[in-house]
């Protein structure tokens, strides 16, 4: 039988929904109404090391070139908001929310374009390492927590509470969270009716270990979820995707190497910066980088590039720039009255079991300008 998958490829996931105007308040209403919102929070938001991540992108970089065709920049900020908005909805516990607020903090810009320079394809967990320090550091943030009469330890590992985060495939508010937004930003397959639909139907279950986890009633919701959530993991591991994030980190690694960015900047900057920085050495070469480097021919690429090639074998590394990749999957299997979805139903074992076996080619190659 045909992988479900293969018919998806980069221009359909793409092109099949037309373009759909979002309002992100609405969004944010739906994981916490406004009669429930925890006003606490926004001094916590306010605080630079948070609003820092406004101008990082959730999208690891994918709103800065032509390959995509991003509807809206959804932030790291706006990502941190809605996860706390949801764990608050369904926890009501001070703690585990700023935990949720906070899990982000050490996001550097392209978010985890990071972990594709160091080698975290994989796991995509290396830029959480500075967390705790981060939080631990901040004396504003920690009066805030003093305030709250809680301690760091008590909200720099949100990894502890599993309404917050547990492993894939399972159901978590960060989880939760930013496949919403993904979906509305990168192929518009979100309407606001379905996440309000999916939303509602969410309880907190026990799981096979005995843990809290969210979990659907329903379980017709819980496939029209599941199919969602697997459709856009699987726009996250096609060629494209694996060829665009890793493309981008090559180019702040040159960066680096070269002096034209720092680690520094990389925390410190938003990614408009850090894109203008780039341009700038494009338009003007300094430092030892010209033309003929490969620096400006990686970044301009980068920022041209509407198609890439499938293929079975590298092509020429002078002409192009190439990815051989296994990464992260990202996919759902939720609780359902107590059981995983593919269960019980034959629909969502197949979705599961497809995304799971896809294979795209072995290369992903584009044309070097």
């Amino acid at each position: 039988m045909r992988n479900y998958y293969a018919q998806y490829d980069w221009d359909t996931m793409l092109k099949q929904h037309a373009p759909v105007k979002y309002d992100i308040s609405e969004y944010f209403e739906i994981l916490c109404p406004k009669s429930d919102y925890p006003d606490f929070l926004d001094c916590y938001i306010k605080l630079p090391v948070m609003q820092r991540l406004a101008g990082v992108g959730l999208l690891c970089g994918t709103d800065w070139t032509p390959l995509y065709r991003n509807r809206f920049f959804y932030s790291r900020l706006d990502h941190s908001k809605g996860v706390a908005l949801i764990v608050w909805h369904f926890t009501h516990d001070k703690a585990q929310t700023i935990a949720g607020l906070l899990h982000d903090i050490s996001t550097p810009v392209f978010s985890h374009v990071s972990d594709f320079r160091k080698g975290d394809m994989l796991t995509q967990t290396a830029t959480e390492e500075p967390t705790a320090q981060i939080i631990r550091g901040d004396a504003e943030l920690d009066r805030l927590l003093a305030e709250d009469d809680l301690t760091p330890a008590q909200v720099e590992d949100y990894h502890i509470y599993p309404i917050a985060d547990n492993e894939i495939p399972q159901l978590s508010a960060d989880r939760l969270e930013y496949m919403f937004p993904s979906g509305m930003a990168l192929d518009g397959s979100w309407t606001m009716d379905e996440i309000r639909r999916c939303y509602n139907d969410l309880i907190i279950l026990k799981n096979e270990d005995g843990q809290d986890e969210l979990g659907f009633q329903h379980v017709e919701i819980a496939e029209l979820y599941c199919e969602h959530f697997c459709m856009i993991g699987h726009i996250l591991q096609l060629n494209e995707n694996k060829l665009a994030l890793h493309l981008l980190g090559q180019i702040m690694n040159l960066a680096e190497k070269e002096g034209v960015l720092s680690e520094e900047d990389f925390m410190t900057l938003s990614e408009k910066e850090v894109m203008e920085r780039l341009d700038s050495v494009v338009e003007s070469p300094r430092r030892g980088c010209t033309e003929t480097t490969l620096l400006p021919r990686l970044y301009k690429t980068f920022r041209t590039m509407t198609s890439i090639e499938h293929t079975e074998e590298p092509m020429d590394e002078k002409e192009y720039f190439c990815i051989n990749l296994k990464v992260k999957q990202r996919y759902i299997n939720p609780l359902v009255n107590g059981h995983r979805l593919s269960e019980v139903s034959e629909k969502a074992h197949r979705i599961i079991e497809d995304f799971k076996t896809y294979s795209d080619t072995p290369y992903g190659c584009v044309k070097l300008v």
